[in-house]
Parts: C-alpha cells; structure tokens; sequence
C-alpha cells in the first residue's frame, strides 16, 4: 500500500490514500508541528508524496504539517485536497536559495558559498495563473534549477565516463513531474556505479578509489545507502567536487525579487536560518535586522539540527545559537517554522517538543504553525492573508495580528464539509463566520 501511495501517477496514489483512510487510526493526537515537510516533487529521502505526508502526519496525530519543496509548488493541490479529508492543519511552503548581496563576504547558511543563502514562502494558497508574472516567476526557479543540474552533470561527466548519466534517461525517472535536484543526481550516479561494477568486488575497487577511502569502509558504505549517497554528493557536488563550481551573485535569485515575488502571491516572505556558527549567522539580531528590513515576515528553523548531538561542547554552543535565534524572533513578533524536511533519509519524522531541549520552546513552535495555518485557511477561502493591507490596517501590531491569525489556525483542521460551506457562502461572508469564532470586538 506504501508503494501505491507514493507511486507517481496521482490516479493510483490517490486510490491508495483513500482506501487507507477507511482503514487508519487517526485518534492519536499530539502537539508536534513539522512545517517543513519535502515531497517527491522535489526530493523526500523516503520517497513520500504529498499524500503519503498527510497520512503519516494523521496517524501521528500531529497538530500541523507542511509541505515545504524546493523550487516547485508542484504538490500543493495534492496535499491540500488530502489535508481536508483528514482534518488536518495545513501549509505550504516553498524553498529556494538566493543571493544577499550585503552579504556577498561572508556564509550565511549555504556552507562555503558566501553570499549564498536558503529562503522560504510561506502559506501558498493557490498556484500562480498561467500567463501571470507571478507564474513565470515560478517557472523561471524550475528552469534556473534544471540548467544548473544538466551543467552540473556535463562537468561530472567529463571526468567519470565510465558512469556517466544521461539526463534525460537516468534523472528525469527518478521525478515524478521533471523537476531533478542535486540528491536525485547523486542518486542516479551510484545506481550508474552499481550498474557498471555490481555491489561486489568490482563496486569497492571503484568507489575506494572515487572516495580515497579503504575497502573495508567502502564495503560498509555499500551496505549503508544514505551515508553512501552523502559521500559521493561530497565528492562530486560540493565545494571541492568533481563537478562542483562556486557560485556568483547571478547564479540564484537576488533576495530582493524572490520576497518580492512571494509578497506578490499574498504568501509570507520568511528567512532561513541554518546554525547560527557561520559569520553571516553569528548575530542573530544583525542577521534579523538585515532579513525583515528586506520584507521577511518570519523565520524557519530545523530545530534537530541545532540541539541533538552527542558531543556535549558541540550541543552546548548549538543550543545556545538555538536560544538567540528565537529570543530575536519573539523580539521582533516573528513567527516560527519549524520541521525537520526528511529530504535525506535518517532524519526524524518530526521534533520531539516535549523533548528536554525543546520543551521550552514548544509554545512559540506551536504558535507559529497556528500563525501559518491561520494565515493559508484565511486567505485561500476569506481573501484575507497575513502580509495584507487590510490586515495591517486591522491590526496596529504584529503581536496583535499574531494572535489573531494564530487563533484561527488553532480552530479544528478543515474538513471537506467546512470547505463546502466556505465556498458556499462565498469569501466575505467566512471572513465574517471565522472572525466570529475568535474575536468579537472586530467588525469587518
């Protein structure tokens, strides 16, 4: 059944989605927030769809789940659809990497490319219109993205013959609507290895050789997948790599025009933040400084990444990086995305918040999913989104207006029957209905 629901065509997942609904227990019930899932549309390390997301985060009993892919907004639909026929809460984000030019000196949180940072929309509620600025815009990151992947390829390809991909015959398969990252590459290279050489003798020969390391750990990487795929993407994309090029202020998007573009499409500019040790991240209140004065109006983070770590040093100053991090986002009324992306395999379903680092935590996490759902629930059926005019002109703080938005996202997830009665009763009349269940001293 796993398999029918991350299977590629949408007609036999989507089967497979509902006849696993009649037949799931979704009375767990938990106050765990991922808000950064990644699907197979751009990279899962399970291979999930959209749907498969959603039915993992019901039976889990999460109390919110976003779908967070990189350069596409390919699964939104998908995962909203499936969202509402299991009542849960729901967001969809998008993620890419620009250019800070302010920056230009120095990492900010794309390790050894400076200038270079990862950034997110979030609470897209529908996809741009064909024809639309905002569509073009859109199409332009998936074009941007598959240009770099083909160079990237020819480079590796040059010097490795003897596994050399063909883009369209080895890469594009592995995707489910053509849009390839760098993991998908780096997967298609070491099934290229294991076609060539098998996973015996010839395999450990070859990749004790690509990698400098000895046969015996060669051997151990065979039999381990993940932290296999991680050493040749090390060796073959990264900094240092076979095919790896530092990139320059014109390879990805100017910070400007990507909040630009997400403002444009009434979703929320938000900043990324990766561990707070590179130079461009080392000030936490400089760093926020610099994003909300571009138009960011929240901030994401991957808790795990900044907490569990067995070296008690490394922990220490994580989590302290961790705390200034959030101290500056409560500071300012930002609110916080959290999740934990499953784009590789070995991370976690989702942050543990009652954990004993991130128990602390906990409200404001949970605080800004409310936000983010409020936000999409708003918006998509009330015309009405958190980077609005009008909401700005309701509101004459952004505490204010988080606790309003958040008080809608924490109303029961929307099911099916809600929506019907949204779209019944027309866009203006569910502003009223939703305002009425949260608040009685606003008149619209």
């Amino acid at each position: 059944m796993e398999n029918k629901i991350n299977s590629f065509n949408l007609e036999e997942r989507t089967k497979a989605f509902e006849n696993e609904i009649k037949n799931a227990d979704l009375s767990t019930k938990s106050d765990n927030v991922n808000m950064h899932f990644h699907s197979f549309y751009s990279y899962n390390g399970k291979g999930w769809s959209p749907m498969n997301i959603v039915m993992e985060s019901a039976k889990a009993g999460l109390y919110a789940a976003a779908l967070c892919d990189f350069d596409v907004l390919d699964g939104m639909n998908e995962f909203i659809s499936a969202s509402e026929k299991v009542g849960l809460r729901y967001a969809i984000n998008l993620e890419t990497r620009v250019y800070i030019n302010e920056l230009s000196d120095v990492d900010i949180s794309s390790p050894g490319e400076p200038g270079v940072s990862y950034i997110m929309g979030g609470g897209f509620f529908e996809l741009p219109k064909d024809g639309t600025p905002q569509a073009k815009t859109l199409q332009s990151f998936k074009d941007g993205a598959k240009t770099r992947n083909i160079d990237l390829i020819s480079r590796i390809n040059a010097k490795l013959e003897d596994i050399a991909l063909d883009y369209n015959a080895d890469v594009f398969p592995l995707t489910p609507a053509g849009v390839a990252t760098e993991r998908h590459i780096i997967t298609a290279y070491v099934n290229k290895i294991f076609t060539v050489y098998g996973q015996d003798t010839e395999a450990i020969v070859y990749l004790s050789d690509l990698l400098g390391v000895d046969s015996d750990t060669a051997k151990e990487l065979i039999a381990n997948r993940p932290t296999l795929e991680e050493k040749v993407r090390s060796k073959l994309a990264k900094a240092g790599g076979i095919g790896y090029v530092q990139p320059s202020k014109d390879t990805f998007p100017a910070v400007e025009d990507f909040i630009s573009w997400v403002s444009s499409c009434d979703a929320i500019p938000m900043a990324t933040w990766l561990d707070g040790t590179s130079d461009g991240e080392a000030d936490a209140e400089k760093l926020m400084d610099l994003m909300c004065s571009k138009g960011c109006k929240a901030i994401n983070i991957i808790p795990d990444r900044n907490w569990n770590y067995k070296d008690e040093k490394t922990a220490k100053i994580k989590q302290a990086k961790l705390k200034a991090i959030i101290e500056a986002s409560i500071k300012r009324d930002i609110p916080i995305n959290i999740g934990t992306e499953m784009n590789k395999l070995g991370l976690p379903f989702v942050d543990d918040l009652e954990g004993p680092v991130l128990s602390q935590y906990k409200d404001e996490f949970k605080k800004g999913a409310e936000i983010m759902v409020g936000h999409t629930v708003l918006a998509k059926y009330a015309g009405f989104s958190y980077t609005s005019a009008e909401a700005d002109e309701m509101f004459e703080t952004n505490a204010e207006k988080n606790e309003f938005f958040r008080k809608i996202g924490a109303l029961p997830g929307l099911t099916n029957k809600d929506v019907e009665q949204f779209e019944s009763i027309g866009k203006k009349d569910t502003l009223k209905l939703l305002l009425d269940k949260v608040i009685k001293d606003i008149i619209v």
